[in-house]
């Protein structure tokens, strides 16, 4: 059996057991954790470590706190704070005694933090740690809820638009929880590196659940640093890296550390990194297996990339295509193609398509009930299913790997052409002295569609000349940016993805910016701004 065939079969077998809704969630399991691995490490941050048997009392402490405030079944707890080690006990506790956590990232600015508020209406608002030393840490008598009831409210990134808070089982932890234990082969002796917010769902769910669920650690950090990164992971012995794509990105740019080959690093698991940044990552840090992965939190759509594919996103086995219900639709504008009987028509081999999912049940996808429908659509294959739409543009090749194009909403046209944006990134990114890079569309008076623009952070060895030296040989005519512009940092979220709406907004007239011209980018003048719009100027 390949090592690929043992993890998928490790997966089905820790999930199996929730397939009939009885099994324990996780509040629920906390007690059993803390007498099977008692004063193991579970949690370890900044030289402070909480045992399994710290981590029970600790959840019943914020369990017995939730209740003296008075959160019953159904009521939503807001967190507004930062990594913690009692972060999660918190949100355990809270669920513990069926309340909701609303997990939101402190750093919002206020207006977004009330549309976040406004979206899950909660009891409390916890914008500082609660005093949980006065409750007691004994185990609670009252049943822990069961998975099919509601535990938290994840919040979506917003880079193209408002985030929306979406719902999320207790079942839905567990599988993410058991399924991440399994193809990772978890074990007791791992201690994983988690550098990555606990509100998002890698950082906070998948990374502590599928360490949790088998005895490992978390060795968690408030932020991710370059400068600190291999110091932390060699002196925690970590074994597993938690990550985002532009963590290794950062990473592979960074000069070299003098403990970057004594790590003992076996996995690397996360989602986002890029095909070019895979080969020198895994290369350059001798990192033994990647595991990247593709998943949508409100929706059903999973991939996995266990064969260790650079680049792809995931492969669905054969024998379990009925699990992973993905289909790749041809659009026509961002809207799918029908046929003649009112069928989506599905992409081909390495045609691109919006990646969907079929949904069983009830969809219970935000707290807006009409966002929740925006992401639906019907008649798909059948007349009458129901699929999850991703908003993803993919691709999927001949042997069945999956990739990652771009987001429908991030994807513009031009000349009509469509431009992928994450194809500029990776021609820019690789220019020298490119440290970081967001490719957007913005709109010119006069123009149809919008013209392709680019913000930059760049180092001392940075070269306007080379990089339209680079965008001419490497990039089609339709996809080459006719607009620059230098900033000495990109406006992102906390998993390090660019805000593009903000920049679509900000355009390219009223900000200083390089134009492309004949002779290369040039700083646009009044002069080249009055050439543009009186289109005489070609972009």
């Amino acid at each position: 059996m390949s090592g690929a065939s043992r993890a998928w079969l490790r997966a089905l077998e820790l999930t199996a057991p929730l397939a009939d809704g009885k099994a324990p969630s996780m509040p629920g399991r906390v007690d059993a954790w803390a007498a099977a691995w008692g004063d193991a490490p579970a949690l370890v941050m900044d030289g402070r470590t909480l045992s399994y048997a710290a981590l029970a009392t600790r959840v019943n402490q914020a369990a017995r706190w939730a209740v003296a405030v008075g959160v019953q079944k159904g009521q939503v707890v807001a967190i507004v704070l930062p990594t913690g080690l009692d972060y999660l006990p918190l949100w355990l506790g809270i669920t513990r005694v069926g309340g909701v956590a609303a997990l939101l990232n402190p750093a919002l600015s206020p207006v977004a933090l009330q549309h976040g508020l406004d979206a899950v209406r909660p009891l409390v608002v916890l914008e500082q740690w609660p005093a949980l030393d006065g409750f007691a840490g004994a185990p609670l008598a009252e049943p822990a809820p069961a998975l099919a009831d509601r535990a938290l409210h994840l919040f979506t990134s917003g880079t193209t638009g408002t985030p929306k808070a979406a719902n999320l089982t207790h079942g839905r932890i567990m599988e993410w929880a058991l399924w991440f234990a399994g193809l990772m082969d978890a074990q007791p002796t791992d201690r994983m590196y988690d550098p990555l917010p606990l509100y998002h769902s890698v950082g906070g769910i998948v990374a502590v659940g599928a360490m949790l669920a088998r005895g490992g650690s978390v060795l968690l950090r408030d932020r991710f640093s370059t400068t600190r990164f291999w110091d932390d992971v060699v002196a925690g012995e970590c074994t597993i890296l938690a990550y985002i794509g532009e963590l290794c990105r950062y990473l592979l740019a960074a000069p070299d550390h003098p403990l970057q080959g004594a790590h003992h690093l076996r996995l690397a698991c996360g989602n986002g990194m890029q095909g070019s940044v895979w080969t020198g990552f895994q290369a350059r840090f001798a990192i033994p297996r990647i595991l990247e992965f593709y998943a949508a939190t409100e929706g059903s759509l999973s991939l996995y990339n266990v064969d260790g594919k650079p680049g792809a996103i995931g492969r669905i086995p054969g024998y379990l295509s009925h699990r992973f219900p993905v289909e790749l639709l041809v659009l026509n504008e961002d809207e799918p193609l029908r046929d003649g009987a009112g069928r989506c028509v599905l992409a081909g081999p390495d045609e691109p398509g919006e990646a969907v999912s079929r949904l069983t049940g009830t969809p219970d996808l935000y707290t807006d009930p009409a966002a929740t429908e925006r992401k639906l659509l019907r008649d798909v294959r059948a007349p009458g299913d129901v699929w999850f739409r991703s908003g993803d543009l993919m691709r999927r090749d001949r042997a069945g790997h999956f990739y990652f194009l771009d987001r429908l909403g991030d994807t513009f046209r031009w000349k009509g052409e469509n431009v992928a944006t994450t194809d500029v990134q990776s021609v820019l990114g690789g220019c020298p002295g490119v440290r970081a890079v967001v490719a957007y569309g913005v709109l010119v008076p006069g123009q149809e569609g919008r013209v392709g623009m680019a913000a930059l952070v760049t180092g001392p060895d940075f070269s306007l000349p080379t990089v339209h030296a680079r965008v001419m040989a490497e990039l089609p005519p339709h996809a080459r940016p006719a607009f620059l512009r230098l900033s000495p940092s990109l406006e992102q979220t906390g998993t390090f993805k660019p805000l593009k709406a903000a920049y679509q907004a900000e355009g390219w007239a009223d900000v200083p910016c390089y134009v492309r011209t004949g002779q290369g980018y040039v700083p646009l003048t009044p002069a080249l701004e009055t050439e543009i719009l009186a289109g005489s100027l070609r972009l």
